[in-house]
């Protein structure tokens, strides 16, 4: 068996892209096994597994997760993972990856492939919702398929998103109030928020949003008149209802499942779409588990990797 300890390092972001669309492909045609995430409430976060299985790839296994807002005061990241990849016709367990790195880099991906498959106007200005992790991986990832024009961060750490922007430098980018970070052609949002941060007035018509933040019961970004003048698309329907950016919204009974214009497969199996050039389109991004297995398989094309003695006798 081989260990990955920083299988991001091996990840081209155009290949990525190109392998999480074949995975969002495969569930628009039904052709993946994906069962819903489990989560396991602990103190101070969760944890979640993402088990799934992909014929095309020929891949299948299982992410562990945790999400702990406060690990930042730890000097720990708040998400961190680690997927176990088996043989399809065995079961046998072949690869152990650090999904940590892998995890914002999907993620990025998703949103990318959304903007390419949703997204009205093929460049423009960038809005940044949140400066962490997810936010840095998104721009890289969007940058792949949309001429970014300018780029407009907000955060509600102002020295995350000074970061952010120092960081990014070479780019026309500069901190600014959220309202001017919504003002944009392309919005993503990376927030772990439990209450609205976007407001239906600020976005224009035209806009596509990636809403990224909101991954567990109880987290929104956006406001619930938003999602209802908007065409919502989302990752996973299911996973979405449960825990995505509608999530709230059905809870109270804000947002009905029935408004959902599709799934991102769907978009890119040609059975839905935006209905119009002046419509607000929305990914709701859950992060789902077929996505994880297409980064894994592309890291262990390229990635460094320790064999682990004590499984070799696995192989």
């Amino acid at each position: 068996m081989r260990y990955y300890p920083a299988p991001e390092s091996a990840i081209d972001m155009p290949d990525l892209i190109e392998a999480v669309k074949l995975a969002f492909l495969d569930h628009g045609t039904g052709s993946c096994e994906m069962p819903p995430k489990s989560y396991v409430t602990l103190p101070g976060g969760d944890f979640r597994t993402m088990p799934s299985y992909l014929p095309g790839l020929t891949a299948a296994g299982v992410k562990v997760v945790n999400v702990h807002p406060d690990n930042r005061s730890r000097g720990l990241p708040t998400v961190m993972g680690l997927t176990v990849l088996l043989d399809p016709p065995t079961g046998k367990p072949i690869a152990i990856l650090n999904a940590t790195g892998l995890t914002d880099l999907r993620t990025g991906a998703a949103a990318a492939v959304a903007t390419r498959a949703l997204a009205p106007v093929k460049e423009g200005t960038l809005g940044l919702i949140g400066a962490g992790r997810q936010a840095r991986s998104g721009l890289l990832a969007i940058g792949e398929v949309f001429g970014i024009e300018s780029v407009r961060v907000w955060s509600r750490s102002q020295k995350s998103a000074e970061r952010l922007a120092a960081e990014f430098s070479s780019l026309d980018i500069r901190v600014t109030s959220v309202e001017q970070a919504a003002d944009s052609d392309l919005l993503l949002t990376t927030t772990p928020s439990i209450s609205p941060v976007i407001m239906n007035d600020w976005i224009s018509d035209g806009t596509h949003i990636n809403a990224i933040g909101a991954d567990a019961p109880g987290k929104q970004e956006l406001d619930p008149s938003l999602l209802t003048r908007a065409e919502v698309f989302v990752d996973d329907r299911e996973q979405a209802f449960h825990s995505g950016e509608v999530n709230v919204a059905i809870r109270d009974g804000l947002f009905s499942p029935d408004r959902i214009a599709g799934t991102l497969g769907e978009v890119l199996t040609g059975r839905a779409g935006r209905s119009s050039r002046e419509a607000i389109t929305i990914f709701d991004s859950t992060g789902i588990a077929i996505t994880d297995l297409a980064a894994a398989s592309e890291a262990m094309k390229r990635g460094d990797y320790i064999e682990l003695p004590f499984l070799t006798g696995c192989q």
